[in-house]
Formats: structure tokens, sequence, C-alpha cells
């Protein structure tokens, strides 16, 4: 069974190594990475980077497999993920992703996503992360659970049609777009899902928020100890453990 993972903002699929590699060693090789247009792919003509538009990419894609795959998604890649299991669940036999909170009822968007949702702010935020040399970048990501090298290879894809793409997507979502989300994911109660919790991920809300929008949904839960956002890099062995878990007892 394919594997698909679909990263978020502002990434890369090379947040994905470090994960793949370890899965690799287990003997886990059907594996497919896809990058959403404009974060580490390029964009279609007249792409308007809506929150629909990149679900529907998401499902265009997966329609290109035989069968049902085993979709991952982190960050907006998990937004996307919950777009498309809450709308087309048949294209997937199971689904794992990160951010639940982010479809919680009182979920409040964190304060860099607020600042690219303003205007003007949110220009002048992505303008200066694409402006921002290559060694800056990479210890401010690094700091924030990135390695080096993995934040190395991200920075090259951060330019501005990534950051147009950002601004557009964050202002197509604001409340109560993802709100309404969740409304139709809990209703929806897609099969075979796993909400996947890191501990020290703060971005997509409380903790408890996750595993709340997972029960309204019916799906398991995980917790990962002591990893933050990029919990696929800080703790590889973990991560492919729990997904490998996850994926044989479907």
């Amino acid at each position: 069974m394919t594997k698909v993972f679909v990263h978020g903002n502002p990434e890369t699929a090379d947040i994905w190594d470090l994960l793949i590699r370890e899965l690799n060693s287990q003997g886990v090789s059907d594996v497919v990475t896809l990058s959403p247009p404009g974060f580490g792919s390029s964009t279609p003509a007249n792409w308007n980077a809506t929150r629909i538009e990149y679900r529907d990419w998401l499902v265009a894609e997966l329609e290109k497999f035989v069968q049902p795959v085993d979709l991952v998604g982190h960050d907006w890649g998990a937004g996307h993920v919950y777009g498309v299991i809450s709308e087309f669940p048949h294209l997937v036999r199971s689904w794992a992703a990160d951010c639940a909170g982010l479809l919680h009822p009182d979920y409040q968007w964190h304060d860099a996503a607020q600042g690219w949702q303003t205007p003007d702010v949110g220009e002048a935020m992505v303008a200066g992360m694409v402006d921002m040399d290559t060694d800056t970048f990479v210890q401010a990501f690094s700091a924030l659970g990135m390695t080096p090298e993995i934040a190395t290879k991200v920075k090259t894809g951060i330019n501005a049609e990534m950051a147009r793409c950002i601004l557009a997507l964050y202002r197509d979502a604001a409340q109560p777009v993802m709100r309404q989300l969740g409304q139709k994911f809990s209703t929806t109660k897609p099969q075979n899902g796993l909400v996947i919790i890191a501990e020290e991920d703060h971005y997509a809300g409380p903790l408890s928020s996750h595993e709340e929008v997972a029960a309204m949904a019916g799906a398991k839960t995980v917790r990962i100890a002591d990893c933050g956002h990029w919990w696929m890099i800080q703790d590889p062995s973990q991560g492919a453990h729990v997904l490998m878990s996850h994926w044989n007892s479907v």
C-alpha cells in the first residue's frame, strides 16, 4: 500500500527525509511525497492558493493511484488531508495527521498566522523571510526543531511564489473557515484515522483540543513525547514506529 506524505508551511518535502529513511530501513519502501503548489512545486496558471484549491489539488493527485493510499499530513499538509477526507474519504485506506486543533470550534490562529492575515503586516513578514540569508534562516529554524541540513534544503524553496501562497492561503482560511471544516470533519467521521499529537507543538492550540477533535471524528490519538512541530525530524524513529503501528492496525 502506497504511503503518501504531504507537508505544510513554510516547508518543502525535505522535512520528511529522516522519517522516510527510517521507514525504508524497516522495509517500508512504497513512499511518495507530494509538494503543494508554491511549497516546493510550481503553481498552475491562475492559482489563487485557496484552501479549496489545495484540497482539490490533493484529490487530483490521490486519484492517480490505482487503489486508496495511506495518507499522512503535517501542518497545512494536515489541513489539506482533513479537507480531502471530509469530502472524499474513499481515496484513502487510512490517514494520519497532526495539528488537529486547527479544526477545534474554539481555535484562534497563532500569532504568525494572524500577522500573515493582516494587510501590509503579512507582506512585510513574508518579504523578510524570503530575503533572510541562509545562515540566519538555518539558525532560526534549527532552534525550532529542524536540523541545520534540512533547514538549509528548505531555505532553497523559500521564494516570492511561496510568499504569495502563504498570504493567500492564510487569508482564505481565516475563521470561521477552519471551524466550518471541523464541523464537516466531525460529521463525516472518516475511517481508520490517527491524530498525531506532538507534546511540545503549540501552533494548533492546546493538546486537549487535538484530542477533542479526534474524539468528535472517532479517530485514534497518539502522543509523541519530547517533540515539537517538526516531530518527524526530531525523533524519526518514534515517528516511524507510530505510523507503522497505525498502518499495521488497519
